[in-house]
């Protein structure tokens, strides 16, 4: 692991970041939720410095060759922004995870447990390009009682501070502590953010692999995230063939630099020949560039031949590997193998084969006759998301309000001790469930 001396600087920021959000956590909702439309005001105003911030962290990216995937998730446009502030909203329409009691259960007469739900604390956030994660991340931070530090990717720098500002100014006219969201902005820091186990609670990188492996092998604190987004969409022989051919195109076309777009496409031997053409086609009209095994080339021999390192790519561009196989069997062995666990999804009207895919591929998302590109927070009205987390413990997917708060179990007695309950004449105790 790297070894490095954390600047006192960064220390007094996610100390005043802790202090911030030890008083954010028993904020009323009310008081959160005002917050929260503070911030969406508070971007609704700054569009124009926002949007101009980011065309020059886009000229600067282009003109230092960015690659091309990275550069659309880079572009922050009106648009953009616009669906970002209503995500901003809709968290604050989302019920307030914080404070539900979970367990409430009598151990004896006047001995009370209550298992209640709190926030994590801090949260560090390490992204890549994508701006409008910041947005994103900050409402469901200030909505769950967490503060948040955030450090955005160097070619999104401009932006970032533009988006970082307005959400501070935003929240210097609430009961929310503007210290409570603060940004980085050079790599050092981002060596000394995983270095503060002190103060921070929970790491989540949102980026490539290897920046993901970088975060996970050089901190203490737990990360919460997923480093390739390898997703697959099998069409099944049972497939309706049309349905199949619009699913794939907007499964892969439709963003194609984004982490739950399809990357691989596994097809059933005995409708590749009147599927494969179709699809083509209808992908060669959005200027898709095929590869494909063996069997594919001998349908669609004009493409490229796909290898072993198709398989395991993560193109985030316009590029699709297709594979036909024999079996729905060998589409779940190829998943397993391939895949990232992140979103994989069957094209069938036989419900045998769909609940078997359903049960026996390992993936945080899993659909049936839709788009992979619905795996996303936003879209589970969830609000927003944090990232989404391929790891096989909860939480799992999508990752929104609830899994950035956890529980703490809380105890009232009457001068009740353990003696009472020990020994030969000890007391049983009633455990009985409370409304």
């Amino acid at each position: 692991m790297t070894t490095f001396q954390v600047g006192s600087s960064l220390i007094d920021i996610a100390a005043q970041t802790r202090q911030a959000a030890s008083k954010l956590a028993i904020l009323s909702t009310e008081a959160k939720n005002y917050a929260i439309e503070a911030i969406a005001l508070a971007l609704e105003s700054a569009k124009d410095e926002i949007i101009a911030a980011n065309i020059a962290d886009c000229e600067a990216a282009s003109s230092q060759g960015i690659a091309k995937p990275l550069y659309k998730r880079l572009q922050l446009d009106e648009h953009k922004l616009r669906d970002a502030i209503t995500g901003v909203r809709d968290v604050g329409k989302l019920d307030d995870p914080v404070g539900k009691v979970q367990i409430h259960r009598e151990l004896d007469t006047g001995l009370i447990l209550k298992r209640i739900t709190c926030p994590l604390g801090v949260l560090g956030i390490i992204f890549e390009a994508r701006p409008e994660a910041a947005i994103q991340i900050v409402s469901l931070a200030i909505k769950s009682g967490n503060g948040v530090i955030l450090k955005g990717g160097k070619e999104a720098v401009r932006s970032c501070e533009a988006i970082v500002k307005a959400i501070k100014q935003g929240l210097s006219h609430t009961a929310v502590n503007p210290d409570a969201v603060q940004l980085l902005t050079t790599r050092e820091e981002t060596l000394e953010l995983l270095k503060l186990d002190k103060y921070v609670d929970l790491i989540i990188p949102r980026g490539s692999n290897s920046f993901v492996r970088f975060v996970q092998e050089n901190t203490r604190i737990p990360v919460l995230g997923h480093a390739d987004g390898i997703c697959h969409l099998y069409i099944d022989k049972a497939a309706d063939i049309s349905l199949a051919v619009t699913i794939t195109v907007d499964a892969k076309a439709q963003y194609p630099a984004v982490c739950n777009a399809i990357e691989t496409l596994l097809v059933h031997s005995s409708i590749a020949e009147e599927f494969l053409p179709k699809v083509a086609e209808a992908l060669a009209q959005r200027h898709v560039q095929l590869r494909g095994d063996a069997r594919t080339l001998k349908i669609l021999p004009h493409i490229a031949t796909a290898t072993e390192i198709d398989w395991k790519t993560e193109y985030s561009d316009l590029i699709l590997s297709i594979k036909i196989v024999d079996s729905i069997e060998d589409a779940i062995a190829h998943i397993n193998e391939y895949g990232s666990r992140h979103t994989d999804a069957i094209i069938s009207e036989d419900a045998a084969a769909v609940e078997t895919f359903l049960g026996l591929v390992n993936s945080a998302n899993i659909f049936h006759n839709c788009s992979t590109r619905f795996a996303d927070g936003f879209r589970y009205g969830f609000g927003a998301e944090v990232g989404i987390s391929t790891q096989q413990m909860p939480p799992r997917g999508p990752v929104g309000l609830e899994g950035l708060v956890t529980y703490k179990y809380q105890m009232t007695g009457e001068g009740h001790i353990v003696a009472t309950y020990t020994g030969a004449n000890a007391k049983p105790f009633t455990h009985r469930d409370l409304k």
